[in-house]
């Protein structure tokens, strides 16, 4: 039993002393963080992308110089990373030609460590069954994403639900999915909704949607046939409505997503624009937090830990009775208020980014349920969420008109873009070979 909060908070002054933690200065911290912060903020959305990506695979997979019979070289701390992200690279679907698109059936296997995925009875119903995989998922979905995403792979408060998505025939890898908690404010959906903040949040229903928070295709895939719309198409599918079901007791009625670049994209366009099944629902505010680097959030801390520490310790320490932590967003509400104290201009602090926002109602009522103007039994099917039409609907409508296109323009890509090579690479040698590709 988690005790109340005052109890937890003597409890961790005898174990977290403020004299055990380093002493740091309103005006070292201050220091760092603006050289951290002008360095990014002047950044534009794709250099700054690549740039998170850079800084990410380096810390993750770190490096050192051997002398080695033909003199120096750089290799992985932990030499058997290279062999497991050399599984995972084999391990992506290549086409050998350019209509086996038409072949691929998708199979989304969850990947906590009992692992379930769907399977059809006699009648043809679709159930969900223990998958036997091995324990390795998580790791694995974790690499693959890092290695084939744009995006920092960062991790989500809340529900998540991570699935990679394979092709049944082949086994071979069509990408990551990852189905989080729901944006608890996104304007231009709640007010299609219609939803009151009472209704949506005293009321929990917005329980009953989620955000597809990731949705990459490995590459050519999702180039060569658009498959960052299959993977969207997925995420409105019946393993994920039954798994997130079977995980938290409610019922699924939409999902929403956003766009990673929104109107900074060259031609504004995203994969989920003209998307079957997704409505576009404007573009968010526009406010991204320019993230510091690990080193400078440590300091961060240390400083918190020494002249916050009640703050500190509901931030960093403190947990509900649920054992969910006592702050909501903990890590950006420490930096939101270090910034503030130490006069951090708004300027290096968050980028004028909006993002594009999309919402799919898998239910002809689903707005009337969110709403509590229906009841769960009154919910009617908007459209046939099965693995089956979704893919057929991807094939036809968009994957057959892009390849053609591509075949017609002699642009057909054999670019995986797996990005294992960042880490190696510096930062001048990562803009020079990547920042082209971004949002690609």
């Amino acid at each position: 039993m988690i005790p109340d909060i005052e109890e937890q908070w003597r409890i961790w002054q005898e174990e977290n002393p403020v004299e055990n933690v380093p002493d740091i200065s309103d005006d070292e911290l201050k220091e760092a963080l603006i050289t951290d912060l002008s360095k990014v903020c002047n950044m534009t959305v794709g250099e700054y992308t690549l740039y998170q990506k850079w800084m990410e695979i380096q810390a993750k997979w770190p490096t050192q110089t051997v002398n080695t019979l033909f003199g120096e070289e750089t290799q992985l701390v932990d030499p058997s990373e290279e062999t497991y992200l050399k599984s995972i690279y084999d391990d992506i679907w290549r086409p050998e030609s350019v209509d086996d698109y038409m072949n691929l059936k998708p199979r989304l296997v969850y990947t906590d460590n009992t692992s379930f995925s769907t399977e059809k009875d006699l009648e043809g119903n679709e159930r969900i069954v223990e998958n036997k995989r091995s324990k390795d998922l998580p790791k694995r979905w974790n690499s693959l994403r890092t290695m084939i995403s744009t995006m920092k792979n960062n991790s989500n408060i809340g529900r998540n639900l991570y699935f990679i998505v394979e092709d049944e025939i082949t086994n071979k890898l069509l990408g990551t999915i990852c189905i989080s908690s729901d944006f608890l404010d996104l304007t231009p959906r709640d007010k299609w909704i219609g939803w009151d903040r009472e209704t949506k949040t005293q009321g929990n229903m917005i329980n009953h949607t989620a955000i597809g928070s990731s949705i990459v295709p490995t590459q050519p895939l999702g180039f060569n046939y658009v498959g960052g719309k299959l993977l969207a198409l997925m995420c409105l599918s019946d393993t994920v409505q039954n798994t997130w079901k079977k995980q938290y007791g409610d019922t699924l009625v939409g999902v929403t997503t956003t766009s990673i670049f929104g109107k900074a994209k060259k031609g504004g366009m995203s994969q989920y624009d003209n998307l079957k099944h997704w409505k576009k629902m404007d573009y968010t505010s526009g406010s991204v937090a320019y993230e510091t680097t690990k080193a400078t959030q440590g300091l961060i801390r240390n400083w918190l830990h020494k002249n916050h520490t009640r703050k500190y310790f509901e931030w960093y320490g403190a947990k509900k009775s649920t054992g969910q932590p006592y702050k909501r967003d903990h890590r950006n509400r420490s930096y939101h208020f270090t910034y503030q104290k130490l006069g951090i201009p708004k300027e290096y602090i968050k980028s004028d980014h909006a993002r594009g926002i999309y919402f799919s109602p898998l239910y002809n009522n689903t707005r009337e349920f969110l709403c509590k103007q229906a009841q769960e039994s009154d919910l009617q099917k908007s459209f046939d969420t099965s693995e089956e039409y979704l893919t057929t609907l991807w094939k036809e409508k968009y994957a057959k008109k892009r390849i053609e296109n591509l075949v017609k323009n002699d642009r057909v890509s054999d670019e995986t873009l797996f990005y294992d090579d960042l880490i190696v690479l510096s930062w001048e040698e990562a803009k020079e070979k990547y920042l082209s590709e971004i949002g690609r």
